[in-house]
């Protein structure tokens, strides 16, 4: 075996590495019997010279085998699916995808994560409901409810926890070899039956355009696959906000109101079809339309609602509080905290809502306490914003169109300014047709 100099050599200079060779680099890094120098200087050979697919497959494979690996029992046999998010503004559709499923007969073992820089995280939107347990028993929770959003545990997967870290300090986070290998090591050690995979594009996407989101889902797809998962993927535009709320509080209030049949179309868009495809997968539907529309029965007739209700009493919150939230019309504010202030902002002119620029707002909201720079720091779980119009919709001048959320970081002139210039109102008055959020999909091969 070539020693570590000598393997960041060989991929340095464009060489594959064999399959044993990535095998001990991912022993190392698990035992760490490497240099934390050596890890980032693999990484970054590997950032600057790819990896072809064999070597891909591997080093996803290795990570997935660095720790636990789950068991499920024989009768959930071809039901254990889950999801994924490459991250967007305003992505709740776990929120709503999770019970969804679960109401539809499948074991939804949702291990999430926290969210860093501009993309907010699904456990903390979880934990801004008071009581609510990230650190649960998956396989309990399968058990007794059928679904779950809890964390990664040490023992799982911690050859990613190494890496991760180092690729934010080395700037090789978006190698797609290391994506794919973060993302994928993990779901591989959920044994899952079925994958889907949200790839976003776009203005508040990892990726701007569909061509390169494109080159990432058919790697994750392909490897997927050969991890022995069926895995399918979603390409869907990342540029305004999902829904109309963004901040963990405000994006938990909108998910159960969604749960409730009162959802905006592009979220309920994008849980009928991820959640349809992966009911197609398990072959619990034999098309996606079917499994569209019974992911969106499931929704809009109350049995996700159940659901969610159960997971949030499994995990901690306290029965009072789970059905004050789950009840039919309740102030989301007794029980969730509201910021101490309130600023609505207006259109400084009238015509039709054309855009929103999600980016820019996500951007502000983090810098209002929403969201956190480094792993670790606390966050403000009530700070947020709330669109009050859609794009599309006509308005006049003078009329509010965002509700900012906000404690003791109050927003600067220039942050507000940015906000006004966020929104694109065109002296037009036609109404534009509602357009798609998901334009391509990613099937596996039968």
């Amino acid at each position: 075996m070539l020693s570590f100099p000598e393997l960041i050599r060989k991929k340095r200079d464009g060489e594959t590495l064999t399959d044993d060779e990535v095998k001990a680099f991912v022993d190392a890094v698990t035992e760490k019997t490497i240099q934390e120098s050596q890890i980032g200087a693999m990484l970054m050979a590997i950032w600057q010279r790819g990896m072809v697919t064999t070597e891909t497959q591997t080093l996803t494979r290795q990570m997935m085998l660095s720790g636990d690996v789950m068991t499920w029992p024989d009768e959930w046999s071809g039901r254990v699916v889950d999801k994924h998010s490459t991250g967007g503004v305003g992505d709740k559709v776990s929120l709503v995808l999770a019970p969804a499923l679960a109401a539809c007969g499948c074991k939804v073992p949702m291990i999430s994560g926290r969210g860093l820089a501009h993309t907010g995280g699904t456990l903390d939107k979880m934990e801004s409901i008071p009581g609510f347990n990230i650190n649960q028993s998956a396989d309990r929770m399968l058990d007794s409810v059928g679904c779950c959003i809890v964390g990664q545990t040490k023992t799982l997967v911690p050859a990613d926890r190494v890496l991760y870290a180092i690729r934010d300090a080395t700037s090789t986070v978006d190698s797609l070899a290391l994506i794919a290998g973060s993302i994928l090591s993990k779901k591989g050690a959920e044994s899952l039956s079925a994958l889907v995979l949200d790839v976003k594009f776009g203005r508040a996407a990892l990726y701007k355009d569909l061509r390169s989101a494109k080159e990432l889902a058919m790697l994750l797809v392909e490897t997927g696959n050969a991890l022995g998962i069926r895995t399918g993927a979603a390409l869907s535009c990342m540029d305004a906000v999902i829904g109309r709320c963004v901040g963990n509080s405000l994006e938990v209030m909108e998910s159960l109101e969604t749960l409730k049949g009162r959802g905006p179309e592009d979220l309920m868009e994008l849980v009928s079809t991820l959640g349809g495809l992966l009911l197609t997968m398990t072959d619990l539907v034999s098309d996606l339309s079917e499994g569209r529309r019974k992911i969106y029965d499931a929704v809009i007739g109350g049995a996700a609602l159940s659901k969610f209700q159960a997971m949030l009493e499994a995990q901690g919150v306290a029965n009072q509080t789970a059905r004050s939230l789950c009840s039919a019309h309740n102030d989301y504010f007794t029980v969730l905290r509201k910021s101490e202030h309130q600023l609505e902002l207006k259109t400084t002119s009238g015509g039709t809502v054309g855009d929103v620029d999600g980016l820019v707002l996500a951007k502000i909201l983090h810098k209002l306490g929403a969201g956190r720079s480094k792993a670790g720091e606390s966050i403000n779980h009530s700070v947020g914003a709330e669109l009050l119009v859609s794009i599309g919709q006509q308005v006049e001048e003078g009329v509010p169109w965002l509700r900012l959320h906000h404690d003791d970081r109050v927003p600067t002139d220039e942050q507000i300014r940015c906000l006004q210039d966020a929104v694109c109102v065109r002296a037009d008055t036609h109404t534009h047709n509602t357009h798609t959020v998901v334009k391509e999909l990613l099937l596996p091969q039968k």
